[in-house]
């Protein structure tokens, strides 16, 4: 069976990152860790140290996790380079089944998200907010039948 282990973002500011998707979003720490390391290898960029932080369910681990990564030490890559996009900032949507409501009103009062869009759906509403780093982040209320 094939799984998503998990997404990774490079954010511009862990901490605000930290704010949306833990504070705003609900998602728990499962580990944050900051180790000397060079990814060129993985991931095709030179690092000298790096932070990890993997959030999610633990009482889902099979659910999926998100991975906001620090890659200290990595400069512009050059035109063309095989890491093309490494380490781009942000992705294009990410979705997390949520209470929509209660997580809403959350981000609202946290002040994150930005005004969400919203549509009912048979499974109920959803909305789409934006991350810190202009990530759109789609909240379902329920996971949809294929």
């Amino acid at each position: 069976m094939s799984l998503v282990d998990h997404v990774a973002i490079c954010p511009a500011d862990m901490a605000e990152s930290l704010r949306f998707y833990r504070d705003g979003l609900g998602l728990e720490v499962l580990f944050d860790v900051t180790f000397d390391a060079d990814v060129e290898p993985l991931l095709g960029v030179a690092t000298t140290r790096l932070r990890t932080v993997f959030l999610g369910d633990p009482q889902q681990p099979h659910a999926g996790r998100l991975e906001l990564l620090e890659l200290e030490g990595a400069g512009p890559l050059p035109p063309g380079s095989d890491a093309a996009g490494v380490p781009h900032r942000g992705a294009f949507l990410i979705c997390f089944v949520l209470p929509v409501e209660e997580t809403l009103s959350r981000l609202t009062d946290l002040g994150l998200g930005g005004v969400p869009r919203r549509m009912p759906g048979a499974g109920g509403p959803s909305a789409v907010v934006v991350d810190p780093d202009g990530v759109m982040v789609e909240i379902l209320s329920s996971v949809p039948s294929l």
